[in-house]
């Protein structure tokens, strides 16, 4: 590798407008932070907390110029050679700082981390796991505004946690301790940290903030939609069926026009216990729906949180994990049989608001939520947020609001989620073998849900909103390989999406091989066969028409292979060393157009570690129909035109990470990307990372902000 920086862990690391400009800066309107900036060439470290930015020199004080870059038509840097180094690797050019690590203080009375499993109060601490975020500009009047640069509110969430680094001596046999129960519970969920550039051009977080605040599983929170109020939500802890307890497992995001955040919950699922012998005791739709939804019979329940025995008796935050029916009555309201029918669901947070209590908008559909994407905003539309069901052989969906955007509910915080996201329609795609598709409604009475249903009573809109897998199933919907990030093209309003992976495609009676998910193959890692979709690939359409339309057409955009990887039916978008990938996860686009895709790999790990990779989108239909030979069958598919040098290596993570999370400042000048689970692999005798504190130290989930030495946007 030549003209590579590389400082010591612990230390600080230090295009002309062209023609899609009109169409960019028609299509943008309040939600311009999503999109992002690109790069240039070779190598840095990342690791103390101290922050090297950029001032902009060009904005007032509150923001309120347009700061959107022009739209990128190519890459600046040179691609990141694939590596297994315990440091974050960036082009020559850039500097990659931490600024959130897990344990940091998230208020002015709460003591430094000490990284040494002693520490408590995470309900006052950044939680593990960082996952997807946003950033929120924030006007000198602590307002939303969506061209601030130099402040904002950074929202993200805590997907899960390394428990072993979280206890002194790592997590104790159950019955588990209370202490250690709550610490882990409360390292899940979302912070919200108001984050600033200083006088020195330097980001850094706020400790004593008053917008700082956690949402954990313990934080109250309030049921919209169908399911509110129904038979489903009755708990001990919320007889009428109105509220719930937390968030957990959020992975992707979204945000809304009217500047909130939205949070996903996805393996919520494998949280809960229930007894062997439950389903005895259910009927027998209810144990269709709780084995559809990965509730299983006998199910031990991560972490065993529902073996705490807690100081106070009338504490109920460690039994509700176990949801075997055990109480006499018979709505539920004596125990907690139906709590899991509270999550899975797409959670709205005010940032700007930190006493609002956060809603869960049960219209969106109970599943694996990965992310709530929005398509731009258009005055006198609906709105539309697309989403994936991130699990082997899932759906991809797309919620249709009933009412029309009117940019006034742009200030309307959770009071515009009840009028946008309340009310509307759930779809979930169907991708057709000659590249077309459609979106199916799971709408009550449409398409065969009705209690009529063989596969289950759909007798209400709250049957499909909490058994919406199971709606998917019954309308034929097509089966992905693990559904996960969208994004949508400012551009072209193009939709791409990430399907990471799936051992089971070709092999699975249920998850043949199609148009849309065409190749199952061999690849070995070492010594051991990985088979089915190994490296995944991302999709993309075009809807017919605007984007509430219900017809699409579709193509591959690029299917993940190795370089070396067999050219006619694997690595079918001929990536070389400079570009190859496998698992795209993370995906969005910057505020100069390009797409930026993240990894969450397994597969390729024993050459490279996780990495993050930007190009130049082409555009549905670029390229041509393949056949592609999968042992005895031929399946043909459409393929985009192979990305070549439009497609390059950002970024490389440290060990054992997942590179997820992307978010910039809308001037495109500071990028702020997670770092998750380093080390998570290793023990406590064998720390196989000490990202990103360097030394000796135990491995802590972290947000870094990579900025462009020369005060430029990023990527140009």
């Amino acid at each position: 590798m030549n003209d590579l920086r590389r400082i010591a862990a612990g230390a600080p690391v230090a295009a002309d407008p062209n023609s899609f400009d009109a169409v960019l800066a028609a299509r943008l309107s309040r939600r311009q932070a999503l999109l992002g900036g690109l790069s240039a060439t070779a190598m840095a470290v990342l690791g103390s907390t101290s922050l090297i930015g950029c001032t902009d020199d060009n904005d007032d004080e509150d923001g309120d110029d347009s700061v959107t870059p022009p739209l990128a038509t190519a890459l600046g840097f040179t691609a990141v050679a694939k590596n297994r180094n315990d440091i974050v690797s960036i082009p020559a050019g850039y500097t990659a700082t931490t600024l959130l690590r897990l344990g940091d203080p998230l208020t002015a009375s709460t003591s430094a981390y000490r990284n040494d499993g002693t520490d408590s109060d995470f309900s006052q601490r950044a939680g593990d796991h960082h996952d997807g975020m946003h950033f929120f500009g924030m006007d000198s009047a602590g307002r939303y505004s969506e061209n601030a640069v130099d402040r904002g509110l950074l929202v993200m969430n805590h997907e899960n946690i390394t428990e072993i680094y979280l206890h002194v001596n790592g997590p104790s046999p159950a019955p588990r301790p209370e202490s250690e129960a709550r610490k882990e519970i409360e390292a899940h969920g979302v912070s919200v940290v108001e984050v600033a550039k200083g006088s020195n051009g330097r980001f850094a977080y706020v400790q004593s903030s008053t917008f700082n605040r956690r949402i954990t599983p313990f934080t109250p929170i309030q049921l919209n939609g169908p399911v509110a109020g129904s038979a489903y939500a009755k708990t001990a802890y919320s007889p009428t069926g109105t509220m719930t307890r937390g968030t957990i497992n959020n992975c992707a995001n979204g945000y809304t026009p009217w500047g909130t955040y939205l949070t996903c919950e996805e393996n919520w699922a494998g949280y809960f216990r229930r007894a062997a012998d439950d389903d005895s005791k259910r009927s027998a739709t209810e144990v269709v729906l709780l084995k559809r939804s990965g509730t299983n019979q006998g199910a031990a329940g991560s972490n065993a949180w529902a073996t705490v025995t807690p100081a106070s008796a009338s504490e109920t935050g460690y039994s509700r994990w176990d949801i075997s029916l055990r109480g006499s009555s018979t709505d539920g309201t004596d125990d907690f049989r139906n709590e899991a029918y509270t999550y899975g669901y797409i959670v709205e947070i005010d940032p700007f608001n930190p006493s609002s209590v956060p809603r869960k908008r049960t219209a969106l559909g109970r599943f694996g939520h990965e992310g709530a994407w929005p398509a731009e905003p258009v005055s006198g539309q609906p709105l539309v947020f697309y989403m994936g069901d991130d699990s082997r052989g899932e759906y991809v969906y797309k919620w249709v609001s009933d009412a029309l955007w009117n940019p006034a509910d742009a200030t309307g915080g959770l009071a515009a989620g009840d009028k946008y996201l309340d009310a509307g329609t759930l779809y979930v795609a169907k991708f057709a073998a000659d590249g077309s598709g459609q979106w199916i409604a799971l709408k009550q009475g449409q398409n065969g849900l009705t209690a009529a249903n063989t596969l289950y009573p759909f007798a209400s809109q709250a049957d499909i909103a909490v058994a919406t897998r199971l709606a998917a199933d019954s309308v034929g919907a097509t089966r992905m390989d693990r559904p996960e990030w969208a994004a949508v093209n400012p551009a072209n309003g193009e939709v791409y999406l990430t399907l990471t992976n799936n051992a089971n495609r070709g092999s699975s009676s249920n998850q043949p091989l199609d148009a849309a998910n065409p190749r199952a193959y061999s690849d070995f890692k070492g010594t051991r066969e990985q088979k089915g979709n190994v490296n995944g690939h991302i999709i993309r359409w075009k809807e017919d028409g605007n984007q509430a339309s219900l017809t699409f057409k579709w193509d591959v955009y690029v299917f993940g292979a190795q370089a070396d990887a067999d050219a006619t039916n694997v690595n079918l978008s001929s990536l070389t060393d400079d570009n190859d990938m496998s698992s795209p996860d993370g995906l969005a686009f910057g505020p100069n157009g390009l797409i930026w895709i993240q990894t969450d790999d397994g597969a390729y790990t024993d050459v490279t570690n996780c990495m993050m990779l930007a190009a130049v989108p082409g555009a549905y239909g670029d390229g041509a129909a393949k056949d592609v030979v999968s042992g005895t069958t031929t399946t043909r598919t459409y393929v985009g035109k192979a990305p070549g040098t439009n497609l390059r290596r950002f970024l490389v993570g440290p060990v054992e990470c997942e590179i997820t999370g992307i978010t910039w400042t809308p001037d495109g000048k500071a990028m702020f990307v997670n770092i998750q689970h380093p080390g998570e692999a290793g023990s406590l005798t064998s720390i196989t990372s000490h990202f990103p504190d360097g030394g000796t130290s135990r491995p802590r989930s972290a947000t870094v902000v990579i900025t462009k030495d020369d005060g430029g946007v990023i990527g140009v």
